[in-house]
């Protein structure tokens, strides 16, 4: 049986939890390839809502086994709390349906020292990062000095590493930012008890992933973030510090490109983005304002207002392409009712010079000299939250989601039309 990737089509924050939640009804293991806390899925369910940070988002669904695979790294402080809180919630979290890949790579509170302090010191370069250690993680990685997962099958040594690490970090902390040491032997003792408690959840991930698609079973891959937050294809260097395209997937979790069977890409039937970077569709009017409260439009980690705009179509063809999209799951469709008209970017243009291709490879720089080429499309007055079939949405609404399939080149599978997860039209 195949593997199926979600992977978000423009900054991140486009819905992918709600996505990973629905199809997770018909696949065995949901895993996780990339990113780390500063990653936050919501799921909307029978009225309560769910904020996931690391734990996959198939975890609702009793017969899934969920993986945090070996390109996330992992603050054990967050996975320990979002246990505990779902296991309070009645879902059972054990280490045979929750399961941690020995290769994820481990958060330190020094990292997020790191993190923080460089932020600060880059001033008005801020990058607009979260400040959850991401990238000084990722970095460790890269550098070979980070601390894998595997380690805490031991937890005594896995405390001595700690220590060592953190010595580290402090030299750094000290001499380079002029910042307070953290207590190595405080963080010591509390990481080797984060060690016994995740011991049990600790697997080989590219050997569970390789015995479940031998075994004939479905497994769906979370990316976190989305493809313009790419390290390497994304608006550099307001990025992420991880692979967030489809083909993070394969190197996130361990596994080959002839088992994917579908690439979807999600999308919000607008466009959002946190933190610092070019914008060109942004909206700093009214209508940016009304998207932003009538969508929710707050980080769901890091609780800041999401900057809102128009769908920019260039976008989604540029995710297309990097990613092999073999469809699109369009969501928030709701949000959009009541303005018009609709507005949506089909091009750039810069100095008399036209580009249907996102220019992103050229950096963030070069990016703001373009400005965006609209097509008005006219919007519909009516509530969407009560429609389940795609021909049943307003002729506007329906001509809107059939302009996007058409300029991006990939059909529209699915059309969310409200919060919950039941308010979702599966259009494939």
């Amino acid at each position: 049986m195949p593997a199926i990737i979600v992977v978000g089509a423009q900054w991140g924050d486009e819905g992918k939890g709600r996505v990973v939640d629905g199809l997770a009804r018909e696949v065995h293991l949901v895993a996780r390839y990339n990113g780390g806390d500063n990653a936050g899925h919501t799921v909307v369910a029978e009225g309560r809502t769910l904020r996931l940070h690391l734990v996959p988002s198939g975890v609702l669904h009793p017969h899934v086994t969920c993986l945090i695979g070996g390109g996330v790294v992992v603050n054990p402080a967050q996975l320990v709390a979002e246990l505990d809180e779902l296991a309070a919630m009645g879902v059972d979290v054990g280490p045979r349906r929750v399961k941690l890949a020995a290769a994820a790579h481990i958060i330190l509170p020094t990292h997020r020292a790191l993190d923080g302090a460089r932020e600060t010191v880059r001033g008005k370069r801020a990058l607009g990062t979260t400040r959850r250690g991401i990238g000084p993680t990722y970095a460790d990685k890269a550098a070979r000095t980070g601390l894998r997962a595997g380690l805490m099958q031991d937890p005594e040594e896995f405390g001595e590493r700690v220590a060592e690490a953190v010595a580290a970090h402090n030299r750094l902390l000290q001499e380079q930012y002029g910042l307070t040491p953290l207590p190595v032997d405080e963080v010591a003792a509390e990481y080797c008890a984060y060690a016994r408690r995740l011991e049990p959840h600790l697997v080989d991930g590219s050997a569970l992933v390789a015995e479940m698609l031998m075994a004939g079973r479905t497994i769906l891959c979370e990316g976190a973030q989305g493809t313009l937050l790419d390290l390497d294809h994304g608006t550099y260097p307001y990025v992420t510090s991880s692979s967030a395209i489809a083909g993070g997937a394969l190197v996130g979790l361990g596994f080959g490109p002839r088992e994917v069977a579908r690439v979807i890409g999600v999308a919000k039937a607008y466009t959002t983005r946190v933190g610092e970077g070019p914008f060109l569709t942004e909206l700093l009017d009214e209508v940016g304002g009304r998207i932003r409260e009538a969508g929710g439009e707050y980080g769901t980690t890091t609780g800041r207002p999401r900057r809102c705009g128009w769908l920019d179509l260039t976008i989604l063809r540029y995710a297309a392409e990097i990613n092999g999209l073999t469809e699109l799951a369009l969501t928030k469709l709701d949000v959009l009712a009541g303005i018009h008209p609709l507005r949506v970017a089909v091009a750039y243009e810069r100095d008399g010079e036209r580009t249907t291709r996102f220019p992103a490879q050229f950096g963030a720089e070069e990016l703001v000299r373009w400005r965006p080429v609209y097509v008005d499309l006219p919007g519909w007055t009516q509530a969407l939250e009560g429609v389940r079939r795609r021909e049943d949405l307003p002729p506007e609404a329906q001509a809107y989601v059939a302009y996007v399939e058409e300029t991006v080149g990939v059909p529209v599978s699915l059309i969310g039309v409200g919060p919950d997860r039941e308010q979702t039209i599966w259009s494939l």
